[in-house]
């Protein structure tokens, strides 16, 4: 059951007295790489931790058309920062002029405190770095994840 959430003026899901979501899952994402086997990764991750994988894109474009297809049904976005067509950055720019609210986790290869910085300064709610690994990767995606 979608409903108006008046504080934030947002469109939110029903999550049932437990937390989750009336499908049962934790929350629904949307995975967007260009790296098969990290789609392949954190669909794993996220699926064994009770999360559904709504959409799994390989290039910027994509994930910003997935995400105002599926919107407001996007819990949160994963987001490579290097990606085909549109980097993530300017992904996560356009995600953010389209829902000002939506959860993005910046992923990327780049240890560099500017990329970081600006991801997280543009409105990412956490930034994960490669390689993925879970008992890191998870708590970070966990608080991000809209509640």
């Amino acid at each position: 059951m979608c409903v108006r959430n008046t504080k934030k003026n947002t469109m939110s899901y029903d999550r049932r007295e437990d937390g989750l979501r009336s499908d049962g899952s934790k929350g629904h994402v949307l995975i967007a790489d260009d790296a098969p086997f990290i789609t392949k990764q954190l669909e794993k991750i996220l699926t064994g931790e009770g999360y559904k994988i709504v959409g799994t894109v390989h290039d910027g474009e994509a994930a910003v058309d997935t995400y105002k297809e599926q919107y407001p049904d996007i819990d949160l976005v994963t987001l490579d920062v290097t990606m085909p067509k549109m980097d993530g950055i300017t992904t996560l720019e356009q995600i953010l002029a389209f829902d000002k609210d939506a959860h993005v986790v910046m992923i990327t290869s780049y240890n560099s405190s500017g990329i970081i910085k600006r991801a997280l300064m543009l409105g990412a709610k956490n930034v994960i770095i490669k390689p993925i690994k879970t008992e890191k990767a998870l708590p970070r995606i966990i608080s991000s994840v809209r509640k």
